[in-house]
């Protein structure tokens, strides 16, 4: 839903999709699987197409007074002091593009006041492209988008983190009623249930924003429900971007979706 006195934001998501277009020749340049990474501290690769979509990103997206949050960008505090704040990764699901697996993407947000209200999210492995806005639903691949109106967990599709898998983070949940898919790139997995391809996914290992702002945007402007492990809506653009972790699911599965994990927050 839009916020009181907002503006139309129509031009937002026109800057975001020509910022999603511009990525497109960049990704061009590069060929997953055969990209030499880096490693930075905790071990998080970083690539030279990382840093290449950062700086396009940056041109085609930031205006004078806004502020900008990015992983691959020194923080500046002044956006702390900013009301409209640019939360993006510029290659969300590295590990996947260096291993030549197509779950990886572009990952653009926008925060007003503290509030995610307008996201895009593009994987050129797949040529998907999720855009919208609070106050104009959502797109996938140009055509309205809703999420999942499944009223049970049983039997749905709940995308999880491929490396939270593989560390056994979900071995708690192996013999609930819903099927697990292991699928790299939070923000892209945000993506597939603000659109309504998959049910469920969630997070009780800590993330950034610039990792779930723009699928966070996406799923409520949708009409889906996001939550923190906290129980409340996601505040953005904190000093401290960590954030504890992260629910979104369809709105009809929010009840049953905390009642699963409350024990193990």
């Amino acid at each position: 839903m839009k916020l009181m006195d907002s503006p139309s934001y129509t031009p937002i998501l026109e800057r975001i999709r020509a910022a999603l277009k511009a990525s497109r020749p960049v990704f061009a340049r590069f060929t997953p699987g055969a990209i030499e990474a880096e490693y930075k501290a905790g071990h998080d690769p970083v690539t030279e197409a990382d840093r290449a979509l950062d700086a396009v990103l940056r041109k085609e997206l930031l205006r004078e007074g806004e502020g900008w949050l990015s992983e691959e960008s020194v923080d500046d505090p002044i956006r702390l002091q900013r009301s409209h704040i640019w939360v993006v990764d510029p290659l969300d699901g590295t590990r996947e593009f260096v291993q030549g697996i197509p779950e990886f993407c572009v990952s653009i947000g926008l925060v007003e006041d503290g509030h995610p209200v307008a996201g895009g999210i593009y994987n050129p492995a797949t040529d998907e492209t999720f855009l919208g806005s609070v106050d104009t639903g959502v797109m996938y691949n140009g055509k309205p988008a809703q999420p999942s109106q499944r009223k049970t967990l049983d039997g749905a599709v709940v995308l999880a983190s491929r490396s939270e898998v593989k560390r056994g983070e979900w071995k708690p949940f192996e013999h609930d009623k819903f099927t697990i898919c292991p699928m790299g790139s939070v923000a892209y997995k945000l993506a597939l249930v603000a659109a309504g391809l998959a049910d469920v996914t969630f997070t009780l290992t800590p993330k950034h924003e610039w990792d779930v702002v723009a699928g966070a945007a996406l799923v409520e402007s949708a009409g889906g429900f996001v939550s923190t492990l906290e129980k409340t809506s996601l505040i953005a653009n904190r000093r401290d971007p960590l954030l504890s972790g992260l629910l979104a699911c369809g709105p009809l599965l929010k009840e049953e979706l905390l009642a699963v994990v409350e024990s193990h927050i």
